[in-house]
């Protein structure tokens, strides 16, 4: 997969801590709140974490669902917002669909990862090839330190090439 010079920087803001940072305070404040992280992040996979402290915890001493579903949805839109990062014309995104399943409390810090950014990609070049709207759904899996399945994600998104103006 060849990422245009675009998408590279948008990973590069990505991967870095202070404008991760910058950005949440921004545009995600809960993000920033919870302690949402990108640990890393490439065109084919996204890597998220959170880790249960007092904000994130609900009353049975686990990560809220929320804060869980939020690290999740991350790991999947960072993705498909490379994914459409400098197409001309642009692309429309929109998150249609989401299935959670909880295996186990998640009383720590929770990694999610997604590796599935190439069927985003696809479904991306695709807009642009038929000038139809698509659909794609990405997984994510959610892991404790110990490597343990907590949480499993499935999200739907839907991309659209806008109209050129004439």
């Amino acid at each position: 997969m060849e990422l245009t010079q675009k998408q590279l920087l948008l990973l590069n803001r990505f991967n870095s801590t202070l404008l991760l940072k910058a950005v949440s305070i921004a545009k995600l404040p809960l993000a920033f709140i919870t302690g949402l992280k990108i640990e890393k992040c490439k065109g084919d996979e996204c890597v998220t974490s959170v880790r249960l402290k007092y904000l994130n915890k609900n009353p049975f001493g686990s990560t809220y669902f929320a804060v869980l579903s939020m690290a999740a949805e991350l790991s999947t839109g960072a993705l498909a917002l490379t994914a459409v990062e400098g197409m001309n014309p642009s692309v429309a995104l929109i998150l249609i669909n989401m299935k959670a399943d909880f295996v186990k409390k998640a009383i720590g810090r929770t990694t999610f990862t997604c590796t599935e950014g190439e069927k985003l990609f696809s479904a991306v070049n695709e807009a642009v090839a038929t000038k139809e709207p698509q659909v794609q759904t990405v997984s994510t899996s959610g892991c404790d330190i110990n490597g343990e399945m907590v949480a499993q994600f499935e999200f739907t998104w839907s991309f659209k090439q806008r109209q050129l103006d004439h």
